[in-house]
C-alpha cells in the first residue's frame, strides 16, 4: 500500500542530526530481582531506519523496547534520543510513541475521535487536528472508516489506526510491539508490505519488536538478534541470514545445516561450526560431473517431504551426518526417492565458518 500524504514527512535535519544516532543504548541493564532481563546492552539506532529487535521469549527485547519508551527505568546504563539523555526521563517526556498487538483504541470513539485523542491533549486548534486527521487516515488508505467504530473494523484495519493514531503526532521514533502478532497468515504479510511502505514515506525511525524470523528480515534495513539479555548479532538481514557470528543466531534465523568435526575439516580446513543453509544444496545423481567452484558429499536419501513450492530431502552422509535439502519443485537436478545414494553440492562459498 502506498502512502499518499506526503506532508507526515518530518522536516528536513541537519547534518549533525542526521549523524546522531535516533536511539543510544550505552551499557543499558535491566534487573527483576535476582533476574538479569538485559544485561550491558550497546547499541546505536539510526535515524530514519526500520530497526527490529528480534528474539525468543524471555531474550530482553520487549524490555529494551519498554525501556527506550520509557515504562520500565534501567537498572544500569544510559539511554538517549536523538543525542539526549532520557535515561530516567518519563514517557510523556520522550519523543517517542508506541503501537501496542492489542491496538489500545478506545471503543467508544470513532476512528476520526481516535486518530485525533493526542492532538487534542496537546491542545492544537480544531481545523490544524481535522487537517491532519484526514491526512493520517489518507496515508492508511482508511478515509473512508472516519466515523465508523472501532468493533466495526477488521483486524488489519484496527491495525492501521493504531498506526495512524501514533504517527499523526510526528514522533522522533515510533516503538512496535508485535503489532502484527494478532492477525491471520494472509494479512499479517499484507500488512509488512504496507508497514514498510509507510516508514519509507515518512521517514521515521520504526524499532520493531517481534519473534517472527522471516518477519523482521522482510521488513528490516537492520536487525539486533537477542539471546538470553544480550544481543548475539546486529546487521543486515542478508548479513545476519547468510554470515551468522554464532550457533544460535544460526539456528535461530531460518533452517540451517550446523556442520562440524570430520565433515567440517574436509570441507573447510577446520573442525570449526560451519553453517550450509538447505536452499544452497542439490542433489544430483552420483555418476554427474561434479561442478568446479563446489563442495560435494555422497549421502543416502532417509526422507523426503513435500512442502508444494519445495521439497526438504534429509540425507545422511557417509560420514554419518544428517543434512537438510530444500529445493524448489520444477528446478529439481536430480529425482531422488528413500535410499537413494547420491552427490550432494553447493557453492564452496556458501561453507560459512559461525
Amino acid at each position: 500500500m502506498p502512502a499518499t500524504a506526503t506532508s507526515l514527512k518530518l522536516p528536513v535535519q541537519a547534518e549533525s542530526s542526521r549523524t546522531t544516532p535516533a536511539i543510544s543504548l550505552q551499557q543499558v541493564g535491566k534487573s527483576f530481582g535476582d533476574f538479569h532481563a538485559v544485561k550491558g546492552l550497546d547499541l546505536d539506532i539510526r535515524t530514519g531506519e526500520f530497526f527490529s529487535l528480534l528474539g525468543p521469549s524471555g531474550s530482553g527485547k520487549t524490555t529494551v523496547l519498554r525501556m527506550i519508551a520509557g515504562f520500565e527505568l534501567p537498572t544500569s546504563g544510559r539511554i538517549e534520543l536523538g543525542g539526549l539523555d532520557v535515561t530516567n526521563a518519563a514517557p510523556f517526556e520522550r519523543d517517542v510513541n508506541t503501537v501496542f498487538q492489542d491496538y489500545a483504541l478506545f471503543p467508544h470513539l470513532t476512528v476520526a475521535q481516535n486518530v485525533e485523542y493526542g492532538l487534542k491533549l496537546r491542545k492544537l486548534p480544531k481545523a490544524e487536528r481535522a487537517r491532519r486527521v484526514a491526512e493520517a487516515l489518507e496515508m492508511i488508505q482508511l478515509p473512508q472508516v472516519a466515523r465508523r467504530l472501532p468493533s466495526q473494523l477488521s483486524g488489519g484495519q484496527r491495525q492501521r489506526i493504531a498506526l495512524a493514531r501514533a504517527l499523526v503526532l510526528r514522533p522522533q521514533v515510533l516503538l512496535l510491539d508485535e503489532p502484527l502478532g494478532a492477525l491471520d497468515k494472509q494479512l499479517r504479510e499484507q500488512m509488512q508490505i504496507e508497514l514498510k511502505a509507510i516508514q519509507r514515506d515518512v521517514g521515521i525511525t520504526f524499532v520493531f519488536v517481534t519473534h517472527d524470523q522471516e518477519e523482521a528480515l522482510t521488513l528490516s534495513d537492520r536487525v539486533a538478534v537477542f539471546n538470553e539479555g544480550k544481543i548475539d548479532q546486529v546487521g543486515s538481514p542478508s548479513d545476519l541470514y547468510e554470515r551468522p557470528a554464532t550457533r544460535f543466531v544460526a539456528s535461530f534465523l531460518g533452517n540451517t545445516n550446523l556442520i562440524e568435526g570430520a565433515l567440517a575439516q574436509e570441507l573447510t580446513g577446520s573442525p570449526a561450526l560451519v553453517s550450509l543453509r538447505p536452499e544452497h544444496i542439490v542433489v544430483r545423481p552420483l555418476e554427474s560431473v561434479q561442478d568446479s567452484g563446489t563442495s560435494a558429499v555422497t549421502a543416502v536419501i532417509e526422507e523426503i517431504v513435500y512442502t508444494g513450492p519445495t521439497t526438504r530431502y534429509m540425507a545422511r552422509t557417509d560420514h554419518g551426518t544428517q543434512l537438510i535439502v530444500q529445493e524448489q519443485n520444477g528446478a529439481s537436478s536430480a529425482a531422488a526417492a528413500r535410499g537413494t545414494r547420491v552427490r550432494l553440492e553447493w557453492p564452496s562459498r556458501y561453507n560459512y565458518t559461525v
